[in-house]
């Protein structure tokens, strides 16, 4: 199938999503004549949406898609099956989508080169599943995870065990001990989530990934980083995941320093 240069971010709410801006610079850096857009879209509307662009060149999946979009591909790359989510569509070469996952590549690459020693995670969605893998990626072998409710953590857990990664489940709260021994967390929680975390003790060697964005900083952000802490911005990981989706769908190398100069643009302060 002739596939015409043309790819979206799906999702809802998408007003506020960052990914056009990013890939949008990615083009004009690469002299590509694409278009990027941004589609609203939930999990019920996905294989409606995809079937009326069949001829697209990608898409761009952030929530409530991650796990629809598994459901509605007819490959699974090794990456996304082994998360168990995915934030990336491609074209199969005999039509219908492949389900890849970046948001691995995004954390690893803001993480890479920091100490990791005893991890926290925040969260049991399919960005703390991603989170996971990373986390393995860079040589973890094990981290606690804090979840509001256990019952809904099986599929992460499912897949820290296919990562090789040992997982530990505690309740999430301001006073959990985990927190305290704690050298790296990484917050999935969506935008508030984390915010009653603000209010707790941190000390000045900890080190805090949050995948937030919009608004920046996070409450927990301003938290860790007035007590002398390192703050890394999920606009960090949401620049690289985009790099390596760019690179899935164009077959070009990523321009990274002209999407970080774009997204400083379009959000002053961000942390990238």
């Amino acid at each position: 199938m002739s596939r015409i240069a043309r790819a979206a971010v799906l999702g809802r709410p998408v007003e506020h999503s960052l990914s056009p801006v990013l890939h949008r610079a990615a083009y004009a850096a690469l002299g590509l004549d694409w278009s990027y857009e941004a589609i609203d879209c939930d999990a019920g509307e996905l294989a409606a949406v995809l079937a009326a662009r069949a001829d697209w060149a990608g898409f761009s999946c952030t929530m409530p898609l991650k796990h629809a979009a598994l459901a509605v591909a007819d490959e699974l790359r090794p990456l996304a099956k082994l998360v168990g989510a995915a934030n990336t569509l491609l074209p199969g070469e005999a039509g219908g989508w492949i389900a890849e996952n970046t948001d691995v590549a995004g954390i690893a690459t803001a993480l890479a080169g920091r100490p990791l020693g005893q991890v926290i995670v925040l969260g049991a969605g399919g960005s703390a599943q991603a989170a996971v893998v990373a986390l393995g990626q860079l040589g973890a072998t094990g981290c606690a995870v804090l979840v509001r409710d256990r019952s809904r953590a099986g599929a992460l857990v499912a897949t820290a065990e296919a990562a090789g990664v040992q997982v530990s489940l505690a309740a999430l709260a301001a006073d959990a001990p985990e927190l305290a021994a704690a050298d790296l967390v990484v917050s999935t929680l969506p935008s508030g989530a984390a915010d009653r975390l603000a209010q707790r003790d941190w000390r000045p060697d900890q080190a805090l990934l949050d995948v937030v964005y919009d608004p920046w900083p996070t409450a927990l952000a301003v938290a860790v980083r007035a007590a002398g802490g390192v703050v890394l911005s999920g606009a960090l990981m949401l620049l690289h995941q985009a790099a390596a989706q760019l690179e899935l769908m164009t077959g070009r190398a990523a321009p990274v320093e002209a999407m970080r100069t774009a997204l400083r643009a379009a959000a002053p302060g961000c942390g990238v």
